[in-house]
């Protein structure tokens, strides 16, 4: 069984983009890998499944990465 930590991911804004995010997190290397990622992997923003690049994420959104973790926004 492998279990994840939830990480925290800050930002300085009031939202920040699922791409932009993709790369902050250290999930992606470079901003234009987020559709090619987007689409070949399951994101889940709030439990929801989530493939545009460009949803915004707030304060206190959850985002889980089967295989990579899960993440939550803070400012």
């Amino acid at each position: 069984m492998v279990v994840f930590l939830t990480k925290e991911i800050k930002i300085s804004t009031e939202y920040i983009t699922l791409g932009q995010f993709l790369k902050l997190a250290d999930v992606i290397s470079t901003g234009g890998m987020a559709k090619w990622f987007l689409s070949e992997h399951q994101i889940f923003v709030n439990g929801e499944l989530e493939n545009r690049r460009g949803k915004k994420l707030i304060k206190e959104d959850v985002v889980e990465i089967p295989e990579f973790g899960s993440f939550i926004i803070k400012s």
